[in-house]
């Protein structure tokens, strides 16, 4: 059974949405795109809240038309083929292929996702999805890169939790400008 990972971006004053609601600030460069097209290549399945699936199921399968950034046409094919999982207790169903787990026992309905994947989950975008996974000890590995700016405000990363022990597993630059940080639970 593969592992939940949380891959976010966030700012060094701790938030991954500007006041507001803003995410143009991380950088993408060459490293860091390398590095998040081989974590989603590996990925089992991709997990999203309601709010970041809509996002995404709105801007991926359309992408070749909406932007000719590099790392956005090379991340499409991957995301295309990648089963996606949304956590919404709202949203009955998802298109694009998703399932949607979450109107009930969370915890089971996660259970038999990740009974069914080859794979890890790789939960990514906001913090609503990845907050009700963490408060229920789902999440086995954080991958937070933090970028330099300051935001001054907006959305916290992981509002509202209750206090859990984390191990730091891993460390890494990217582009002379924005660090990754990997823990796991300890």
């Amino acid at each position: 059974m593969g592992r939940v990972i949380y891959w976010v971006h966030q700012s060094v004053d701790g938030f991954v949405e500007g006041p507001n609601g803003e995410f143009d600030w991380p950088a993408m460069g060459d490293e860091l795109s390398a590095y998040s097209l081989e974590l989603a290549g590996r990925a089992g399945a991709f997990g999203y809240g309601r709010r970041v699936w809509e996002l995404m199921a709105g801007y991926w399968p359309q992408v070749e038309s909406i932007s000719d950034h590099p790392h956005d046409l090379a991340f499409a094919p991957i995301w295309r083929r990648t089963p996606k999982v949304v956590v919404s207790r709202t949203l009955a169903a998802a298109d694009h292929g998703a399932r949607v787990i979450g109107g009930g026992d969370l915890a089971a309905e996660l259970a038999e996702v990740r009974a069914g994947l080859d794979g890890d989950l790789l939960v990514t975008g906001g913090t609503g999805a990845a907050a009700a996974l963490a408060a229920l000890g789902l999440v086995d590995e954080y991958q937070v890169i933090v970028h330099p700016v300051l935001l001054g405000g907006g959305k916290r990363l992981l509002p509202g939790l209750d206090r859990q022990a984390l191990r730091l597993v891993a460390t890494r630059g990217f582009d002379g400008r924005s660090v990754l940080l990997r823990y796991e639970r300890a």
